[in-house]
């Protein structure tokens, strides 16, 4: 068998005359009167190969068993040819391949494999539903645009080690069988057959085991690692994903931003070529939910919310009035909206109101002024505020939202991405810090806004038990064109802190002792104080690339449903291995 000397990207005009061996995939074939071309294609790229046009010195018998074989040849057909490297004819260069200025000239080739009938053209992936690309995501893998991303991927990968390396940074692998611990999402769980009734978790996170590393005196960790979540999924969400993890020691906030600025700046410039400014705009959490609605703002969207609870307050509109009694009423700007019909407005209002609006409300600027069914509830005084509040023309409209701040930022942040145009090709990361601690569930009791191992502010520790939902966290996200691409904080060193932040989040001793109590004792043999980091890979790679949903990066991905289309799985399991690990299947029915 041929066996290749280079690949199908890589030559050139400087390497006219020379000898070669290609192997890769027909990914074209043409006749032109005993004339025929192939288009050979490897993961480096395509090169044109020709038979029968240039004299290749081989006997006439053998140059016509050549062509023979070429006009045997179908698309993804596998084979290898040996050649002579010449120049294209003067009108046939193609300027949109690297390769396009010169050709192969056959003299042997081998046939190494047919290809059966493909299940898509893979010149058109994108023609066939999900599932199907997904089940055969290894002839996607030809096509193009995923192979792109796979490389991207790898470079993004090796930048990041150089990167981490060059820092003083050491990788340290953690395990994949743990024990289950509440980190935010439900664990992937493992049975034990050699510890019958018992059972591992599938990391969330390195969380424990980093902090365990800091305290071990390693000092400088990350890890490039697979993480599990059991959870629904949404298009920036997989059940098992890629973290980027990093942990420091006597370190604090602003060491850790400005290492993780020049790590971005820096794989930006290695990656894609991009140069970012440093340092990033930093926003509070406060500020970024009033400005924007929401912690993961895209600024690339021109666009700000507008606060005009205390005008609504003294409204004759009731729906304003007793919303700014007890809620906020809010309002978005969006500047020459000529093409916002009102059969737009109405299918708009339906949108929002599947995240809990009651309704919409707008006003459209006009020649005179402010206009809408709504506008003879408001003063000529009010109308002309409003206007200048939101600083509006003649073109534009606004759009009011009068509900809780929660259902206010949701709906309006909605408008602002759905009606927003984002600058292209602009790259424009953010910090948002100055979390609160604990956020409210359901019940209206403390839970951890990031997780239980987030240190309070300092100065603030007093305020734990008196006004917890006060307390301001050292935490911290990077959000990079409306997507929070990571986040990290300072932890608890010090166990009896650690301990009051349990008992606030109704951890009673004996289970803070039965889930976390490796790590208490940990801290209990002089913790230095730590911070850190992870990046979720997946969704940087693809913010990088352009693309919104994180499947379109990843090898081998699962579906919405946690389902693999190329294996199977999830699948059964035979009663045999059931029984070996103590397990049997009931009747399930999910609520």
């Amino acid at each position: 068998m041929l066996k290749p000397t280079v690949n199908c990207g890589e030559l050139r005009v400087t390497d006219k005359d020379r000898e070669v061996v290609l192997a890769g995939w027909v990914s074209g074939w043409r006749d032109h009167g005993g004339v025929v071309f192939i288009d050979l294609r490897d993961f480096h790229g395509k090169t044109q190969v020709v038979f029968g046009r240039e004299k290749t010195g081989l006997p006439e018998k053998d140059e016509k068993e050549l062509i023979e074989i070429a006009n045997s040849l179908r698309n993804e057909y596998v084979i290898a040819v040996k050649g002579i490297v010449n120049l294209r004819p003067e009108g046939t260069r193609n300027d949109k391949l690297p390769t396009g200025e010169i050709e192969i000239s056959a003299r042997q080739i081998n046939l190494i494999n047919e290809c059966a009938e493909l299940p898509f053209d893979l010149k058109n992936p994108d023609k066939v539903g999900e599932e199907t690309r997904l089940k055969y995501r290894y002839l996607e893998m030809r096509s193009g645009k995923l192979k792109e991303s796979l490389a991207l991927r790898h470079r993004f990968f090796q930048s990041t080690r150089n990167f981490f390396a060059d820092n003083g940074f050491i990788e340290v692998e953690t395990p994949f069988l743990t024990r289950s611990t509440p980190e935010g999402a439900r664990d992937f769980l493992v049975p034990s057959r050699i510890n019958p009734g018992k059972f591992y978790a599938l990391p969330q996170s390195p969380q424990l085991f980093k902090q365990l590393l800091m305290i071990g005196g390693i000092g400088k960790y990350f890890q490039i690692v697979k993480c599990f979540r059991d959870e629904d999924l949404r298009q920036d969400r997989q059940p098992e994903f890629t973290q980027l993890d990093l942990e420091m020691s006597f370190i604090d906030e602003e060491d850790i931003k400005k290492l993780l600025e020049r790590y971005i700046q820096s794989v930006f410039r290695e990656v894609i070529g991009v140069e970012l400014e440093i340092p990033f705009k930093r926003l509070s959490y406060s500020e970024a939910m009033d400005r924007y609605g929401t912690d993961k703002p895209d600024l690339r969207i021109p666009l700000e919310i507008i606060n005009i609870t205390d005008l609504a307050s003294n409204s004759s509109f009731k729906v304003f009035s007793s919303a700014a009694s007890c809620g906020v009423v809010k309002g978005l700007k969006i500047p020459d909206a000529d093409e916002i019909s009102l059969s737009v407005i109405n299918k708009t209002t339906e949108e929002i109101q599947s995240l809990g609006a009651k309704g919409l409300a707008w006003m459209r600027h006009k020649k005179d002024g402010l206009h809408s069914p709504i506008t003879k509830f408001f003063s000529e005084e009010e109308l002309k505020e409003i206007s200048s509040r939101f600083d509006t023309r003649r073109g534009d409209i606004i759009f009011f939202i009068a509900d809780t701040e929660q259902v206010v930022g949701a709906c309006l942040d909605y408008l602002r991405r759905t009606f927003g145009k984002p600058s292209e090709n602009v790259f424009m990361p953010l910090w948002i810090e100055d979390y609160p601690l604990f956020e409210k569930d359901d019940a209206g009791n403390p839970t951890p806004m990031h997780h239980p191992f987030t240190s309070p502010r300092s100065g603030e520790e007093e305020l734990l038990e008196k006004e917890p939902f006060a307390v301001k966290s050292k935490a911290y996200d990077m959000v990079l064109n409306g997507a929070e691409i990571g986040g990290g904080s300072i932890r608890i060193h010090s166990p009896v802190l650690q301990n009051r932040v349990f008992k606030i989040l109704n951890i009673t001793e004996e289970k803070a002792r039965q889930k976390f109590g490796f790590l208490l004792q940990a801290l209990s043999f002089g913790a230095p104080p730590h911070g850190g980091f992870a990046f979720g890979v997946d969704r940087l790679v693809a913010c990088m690339l352009g693309i919104n949903s994180i499947r379109e990066v990843i090898p081998f991905p699962k579906t919405r449903r946690a389902y693999s289309p190329l294996t199977g799985s999830p699948s059964d399991v035979d009663k045999e291995q059931l029984d070996e690990i103590g397990i049997r299947i009931v009747d399930f029915k999910k609520d």
